[in-house]
């Protein structure tokens, strides 16, 4: 029998998604499950957005431009500027999804066998996207203790060779919700231009900073025009995770037309997706205010809940809407699997991502869990309860 490759063979699992045949099996068993293993807002989507989809008058629905529209394109580009980001229309090529943008990014400017240095726990298809394009993940590893900050700087320059081509980071942060200061990317900045090598920031929960902290984007720090690659996307901005729609942006014109060479092969992005993420752009920050404001309350109501379970550790996130909690068990993949598998409280069990998949170092990660708070407060509340009950039953 033909044999797959050995890149299919090392493509790692979604620790995100792999358990959801389970879900599924309890479900017919009757079992509600909470779903907190999955990024999935329910937060509504802009009525603009949709509107722009069921009041469309196309006749043909055409393939845009590999790059995207230009009209869209420079739509995101005033929302840049809103945002003290200063870049043009033809900074920013318009991608499906934030993980095609992630995609196009590592080819363009890595080779096979090259590295990119990404601290750890980072989000899980970052692993994926290095094994489809044959670049090592050299990992500098965050921790729990420290409510996962940057890592210090000469834990970076250990890890540099002359295959290290990038680093990679989330701000703010999946899986961990850390948001990165000013001061770290400003470290970060130096360190890239010492080394001559690119910083790449996935920067698809930019509008998720809570307490007063802002987020400052690669994009804006002077100096570093040729060597900043942003990832983007709307899946979580507007709640549109089915529309598929990102960005890759960059100052540097090589980089953005050799990622342009890999948008043409590919053809164009989706055409509808865009039109609706075009409209998107018009939400009035009325809409932000409120959302931001909601999913504080989830954090805060998670994390308190949280705290209450003895042995249970959490970081406190500062953006996005993941948090990491370490557990008292020994194996949090079995945990997850006997919560579908074996464990309910009056008929409900809870689903979470064992965390061990965000990390590219074996055997670190092993006791923690990712956990979404994309759920209303009292489900969050309510699955809390589950989880406390879970651990005094489950033998690990």
């Amino acid at each position: 029998m033909p044999a797959i490759s050995l890149k299919g063979k090392n493509m790692p699992e979604s620790p995100i998604r792999k358990l959801v045949p389970f879900a599924e099996d309890a479900k017919k068993r009757g079992h509600k499950v909470y779903h907190l293993n999955i990024g999935q807002p329910d937060i509504h989507t802009p009525q603009v957005a949709l509107d722009a989809i069921k009041n469309n008058t196309l006749e043909v629905l055409a393939y845009s431009r590999s790059e995207g529209s230009e009209e869209y394109r420079t739509k995101i580009a005033a929302y840049y500027h809103r945002n003290d980001i200063q870049v043009k229309y033809d900074d920013i090529i318009v991608t499906t999804g934030g993980s095609e943008a992630l995609l196009f990014a590592i080819g363009s400017i890595t080779d096979p066998g090259d590295e990119v240095i990404i601290p750890e726990p980072f989000y899980a298809n970052y692993n994926g996207f290095a094994t489809a394009s044959g670049v090592t993940v050299v990992p500098v590893v965050s921790k729990i203790e420290n409510n996962f900050a940057l890592p210090p700087i000469e834990e970076f320059e250990k890890l540099i060779s002359p295959k290290t081509k990038a680093i990679l980071i989330c701000n703010p942060g999946n899986p961990t919700g850390y948001l990165y200061s000013k001061d770290e990317i400003k470290k970060l900045a130096a360190i890239v231009k010492k080394h001559d090598l690119f910083l790449i920031a996935d920067e698809v929960y930019r509008e998720f900073a809570y307490d007063g902290e802002d987020h400052y984007s690669v994009m804006q720090e002077p100096g570093l025009e040729q060597y900043a690659i942003m990832i983007d996307s709307v899946s979580k901005r507007y709640s549109m995770c089915g529309a598929r729609i990102g960005c890759i942006v960059s100052k540097n014109k090589e980089v953005i037309g050799t990622a342009l060479k890999f948008a043409q092969a590919r053809l164009s992005p989706p055409t509808f997706a865009q039109m609706a993420s075009e409209a998107a752009l018009d939400t009035p920050q009325s809409y932000f205010d409120a959302v931001i404001e909601e999913y504080v309350e989830r954090r805060n109501t998670l994390v308190a809940e949280l705290e209450k379970i003895d042995g249970v550790r959490v970081a406190k996130p500062k953006g996005a809407f993941y948090c990491i909690a370490e557990l008292p068990v020994a194996d949090a993949d079995d945990f997850a699997r006997w919560l579908l598998e074996e464990f309910h409280l009056n008929g409900e069990t809870i689903m979470v991502a064992p965390a061990a998949g965000f990390y590219s170092t074996k055997g670190i990660g092993l006791d923690q869990v990712r956990i979404a708070y994309v759920l209303k407060k009292e489900d969050l509340v309510r699955s809390v309860e589950i989880l406390k009950s879970a651990l005094e039953a489950y033998k690990s």
